[in-house]
């Protein structure tokens, strides 16, 4: 078990602002994000997590390299999170927790208690992922039925302490449009999601309030990061870095 791994990571003991705000822009949401966020660290509000869906969207984030963005013209938006470029859309679950995390800070750790999150909420729906060494986010191990694939994605940025962007988990997104990119710079790995894990139907209300659970048990470590999550890999990974710090 990681280390703290049984503590919470955030500053504050009062509970989290959940927000479940519907289908928004990204740019309106990056907007409250900041305002949120901002709130936080001046301790004029509460740690807060938004949890949404968007319109058709490509982000780029700070690592983003011209190969990977879209070969046809399609409008990116780039972006102050770490990691690369990857798609939101509808049928997607997108969470940005704006909490303000505990001395000292340790992104590491906060992005494990992410990903152990998301990984309990596949369990949950009786999906078997985990994490790839040298890669953030949760994954589905290589099979008969195709290679590595990403099921959720988690890109963040820490500012003044505070965490801002966050995490998406595909329910029963159109995966299509992650064809036109390199999603977070990978090119030897697919996307999935659960309903083609599953072969049914699963919105992203189905989804949402497991994933809401598990974050704030994750935050506060009621849901500890476990050390048996890592996938066995024949090959070495690329890098997959994919939060930014700023102090």
């Amino acid at each position: 078990m990681t280390a703290n791994a049984n503590l919470s990571c955030r500053t504050a003991s009062d509970p989290v602002d959940v927000r479940e705000i519907g289908t928004i822009d990204y740019l309106e949401a990056w907007e409250l994000q900041r305002k949120y966020a901002d709130a936080r660290a001046d301790e004029t509000g509460p740690d807060t997590m938004l949890l949404l869906q968007h319109p058709s969207v490509y982000t780029a984030g700070k690592r983003t390299q011209p190969e990977d963005r879209p070969t046809d013209g399609t409008p990116v938006i780039d972006v102050d999170r770490g990691g690369r470029i990857t798609w939101h859309g509808p049928g997607q679950l997108v969470g940005y927790p704006l909490v303000k995390l505990a001395d000292p800070v340790d992104v590491v750790q906060y992005v494990r208690r992410v990903e152990e999150a998301l990984i309990h909420v596949c369990e949950t729906f009786g999906v078997h992922t985990g994490r790839v060494d040298g890669r953030s986010g949760v994954w589905l191990p290589a099979d008969d039925r195709g290679p590595e694939r990403k099921i959720a994605a988690i890109g963040i940025r820490v500012q003044r302490g505070v965490t801002m962007h966050g995490f998406e988990l595909n329910c029963n997104a159109d995966l299509s449009a992650f064809d036109r990119i390199v999603p977070c710079g990978i090119s030897d790995a697919g996307t999935t999601s659960l309903s083609k894990e599953l072969g049914r139907d699963v919105p992203v209300a189905e989804a949402l309030p497991y994933a809401r659970d598990a974050v704030l048990a994750a935050l506060d470590g009621e849901l500890p990061v476990s050390d048996d999550r890592w996938l066995p890999r024949q090959q070495p990974s690329a890098p997959g870095v994919t939060f930014a710090l700023q102090n």
